[in-house]
């Protein structure tokens, strides 16, 4: 396994030096300017943050997070994060604690020996033992496989690309080199492939450091377990108490990667294999899910699902969960009107600055027809994302099984449970939050429309709301993390209102008057 993840991580790596090879050799032959330069900074600063990343990382875990590292953590998994690194020759890895309800886990660090993994309260609350370890050896893959080494490595290519770019489109272009130009959008169209390429990498990496965990543990399905409990939030109440009165003092898991937070009933003490499917069927039905992955660090959790699944033979376990619901209609037409909706405002206003460029006798009517229409197409997207009627009182596993859902088209619900830690666990700065009903725990989206109304928020109000009962109304969404927005909030018989919603629709109003008045002008 660890000889494949090298080759391929190999090959990768030579196709992006090899681009960034081409983009050097093109600068030398086609321009006299010292673009080396530029290059070597990049390449400084790169280092330099790959040398001191650990160390700003640990400060910023201590003061934004409070984490705390010198947490005794629970006696079994002392011993197998012991037995890994022995058999790997591997350091002990420094363990990190923030105490946040929100369960997660990270690793960091330059190299394998001296990682440093990260874990949250939430992990004990929602994971048996079992679980637990298949998490944490996820994360030593991670530190064993070289991970940090490489993927800083392979963005060292897209930085310096997107140097060049900047240093050529950025510098005044004379007559007499007409050839900066050409090299700048060439660097810019590598420079965004190189980016795809990375985030490949990063996913596949995801796919070994999982199959590194179930090695250690022998256990594929507690590693599906608990990705479902953490990728998609499954967890039962009693299961919780279980599990926390066994850590109790010190918890485990952190980072934003786990914002996708779904939860099931259970059936037997199991979790229901039919909520898992209905979590599942987003991901493989709704083409946006391909677009989102696409653009993401990790594989969407439905695929790492069915790797895991198809090794369970080799340890003698019937697969986790074999995903065998059967599509019953086309999404296709939805994702195009969709997409359609997001590229009209974008669509209208190249149109009205192409128009004015032409017609410079009309620019005030052009403008302001355009204008119109830019905003009228920014209204169409606010009432999809807002639906601002028919709020319905649902749970969290009905809202993970629906598909037509997306960033642009939104599902009106009301929520009630338990508010149980930060969106970002741990955070003092995050004002966003895990809500926990009878079925599972979501992401809320708190959001006002003054950062600094949020950040006070978070820094002086939001921890009101921790361990309290709630009743959130708002919008449910998916990009690819499923998220309520919040649009009101009920605690201790009192509302508190984001006002986000309400203030894009007057900023709205005032630019179609705007707009109106100007082509009113031209007109006239």
């Amino acid at each position: 396994m660890k000889k494949n993840l090298l080759g391929i991580s190999l090959i990768t790596m030579s196709c992006l030096y090899g681009i960034l090879a081409a983009i050097i050799i093109l600068i030398f032959l086609l321009t006299d300017l010292p673009v080396i330069y530029g290059i070597i900074i990049s390449i400084v600063i790169l280092l330099l943050q790959f040398l001191l990343s650990p160390i700003l990382t640990d400060l910023s875990m201590k003061w934004f997070y409070k984490a705390k590292f010198d947490c005794e953590i629970p006696d079994y998994l002392k011993k197998f994060i012991e037995n890994v690194c022995s058999e790997h020759n591997m350091k002990y890895p420094k363990i990190g604690y923030i105490d946040d309800g929100a369960p997660n886990a990270f690793t960091y660090g330059r190299a394998k020996n001296d990682a440093r993994i990260i874990l949250t309260r939430g992990i004990f609350d929602l994971l048996n033992e079992e679980e637990v370890k298949a998490v944490v050896a996820h994360e030593l893959g991670h530190a064993t496989h070289y991970d940090m080494l490489f993927m800083t490595s392979a963005q060292l290519v897209p930085l310096v690309l997107y140097a060049v770019y900047e240093t050529f489109v950025t510098k005044d272009n004379d007559s007499d080199n007409s050839n900066l130009a050409i090299v700048g959008i060439i660097a810019y169209i590598l420079y965004i492939i190189s980016q795809y390429i990375v985030l490949w990498l990063s996913r596949t990496r995801e796919y070994y450091a999982d199959s590194f965990a179930i090695e250690k543990t022998k256990n594929p399905n507690s590693l599906a377990e608990a990705l479902v409990k953490i990728g998609y939030g499954l967890s039962t109440s009693s299961k919780s108490k279980h599990s926390a009165s066994k850590s109790n003092a010190l918890g485990i898991f952190d980072t934003k990667t786990s914002k996708s937070l779904v939860v099931s009933s259970y059936d037997n003490g199991q979790v229901s294999k039919e909520s898992i499917k209905g979590a599942m069927k987003w991901e493989r039905w709704n083409i946006w899910a391909k677009v989102y992955e696409l653009n993401s660090t990790h594989p969407l959790i439905s695929k790492r699902l069915t790797a895991i699944s198809s090794k369970c033979k080799e340890y003698n376990q019937q697969p986790y969960i074999e995903f065998d619901l059967k599509k019953q209609e086309s999404y296709v037409d939805d994702f195009l009107i969709e997409l359609l909706i997001c590229l009209l405002p974008v669509i209208f206003l190249a149109s009205t600055i192409i128009l004015a460029l032409l017609f410079k006798e009309h620019i005030f009517a052009i403008i302001g027809l355009g204008g119109i229409l830019f905003v009228l197409s920014l209204f169409i997207e606010l009432n999809k994302t807002h639906k601002n009627k028919n709020y319905k009182k649902t749970n969290v596993a009905n809202l993970l099984s629906e598909v037509k859902v997306s960033s642009v088209t939104s599902i009106p619900c009301v929520l009630e449970g338990t508010i149980i830690g930060r969106g970002n666990p741990g955070c003092i700065f995050n004002e966003d939050f895990v809500i926990k009903d009878e079925t599972g725990i979501i992401f809320l989206d708190y959001n006002q429309p003054l950062m600094v109304i949020n950040k006070i928020f978070a820094l002086f109000k939001s921890k009101e709301y921790f361990d309290k009962k709630v009743v959130v109304t708002g919008w449910y969404r998916r990009s690819p993390v499923p998220y309520v927005e919040v649009y009101s909030i009920k605690i201790d018989g009192k509302v508190k209102k984001c006002h986000t919603y309400k203030f894009t629709k007057i900023i709205y109003v005032v630019m179609l008057i705007v707009f109106i008045s100007v082509l009113i002008y031209g007109i006239f």
